[in-house]
C-alpha cells in the first residue's frame, strides 16, 4: 500500500470512530418526553442527570449532518480499500467494535441528558445494561489491535 493511500484509510478510520456517536445523538435527537416538555413550558424546571452540550439549532444541525456524512463516507472508503485489498481485512475485527461502542455512546449520551421530572430511571439502565457491553467491546477492540500489531498470519 502506497503512503497516501494509507494515510487516507487511516484517516477514514479515524474519522468513522470520532463521527458515529456524534451521528448517532444527532439522529435519536432529544429524548425528552412530552409530559416533561409540557411542564417545562408550564414553568417547571426539569432534571437532568447531565446538561446537553448545545451550540444552537443551527450549529447542532449543521454538525449532526456533518458526522453522519462523515461516518457514511469514511465507510465507504473503508470498503472500497477492502474491496481493492488496501486495506488488510483484519482492519474490521479492530473497527466494527468500536464503531458499535460509539453507537451505544450516542444512544447513551441521549438517554443521560434527556430532561426529566425526578430521577431519570432510564439513565440508570442505561448505565447498567451498557456498561458491561462497552468493556467487552473495547475488549474486542483491543485484542483484534493486538493481534494486527503481530506479524500476519
Amino acid at each position: 500500500m502506497t503512503k497516501p493511500h494509507r494515510i487516507s484509510l487511516s484517516l477514514a478510520m479515524f474519522v468513522l470512530v470520532l463521527s458515529v456517536p456524534v451521528g448517532f445523538a444527532w439522529v435519536i435527537g432529544d429524548l425528552t418526553n412530552e409530559a416533561a416538555r409540557q411542564l417545562a413550558a408550564g414553568g417547571v424546571e426539569l432534571d437532568y442527570l447531565m446538561r446537553p452540550v448545545s451550540f444552537g439549532p443551527i450549529w447542532n444541525q449543521l454538525i449532526g449532518i456533518l458526522a453522519c456524512i462523515g461516518a457514511l463516507g469514511a465507510f465507504g472508503t473503508l470498503i472500497w480499500g477492502t474491496a481493492t485489498r488496501q486495506l488488510d481485512h483484519r482492519w474490521w475485527w479492530f473497527l466494527l467494535p468500536l464503531v458499535g461502542a460509539g453507537a451505544i455512546v450516542g444512544h447513551g449520551w441521549r438517554v443521560l441528558t434527556a430532561g426529566v421530572i425526578g430521577a431519570n430511571i432510564g439513565a440508570g439502565l442505561m448505565i447498567i445494561v451498557s456498561g458491561p457491553v462497552l468493556a467487552v467491546l473495547l475488549m474486542a477492540a483491543a485484542v483484534a489491535a493486538r493481534k494486527l500489531s503481530g506479524p500476519p498470519t
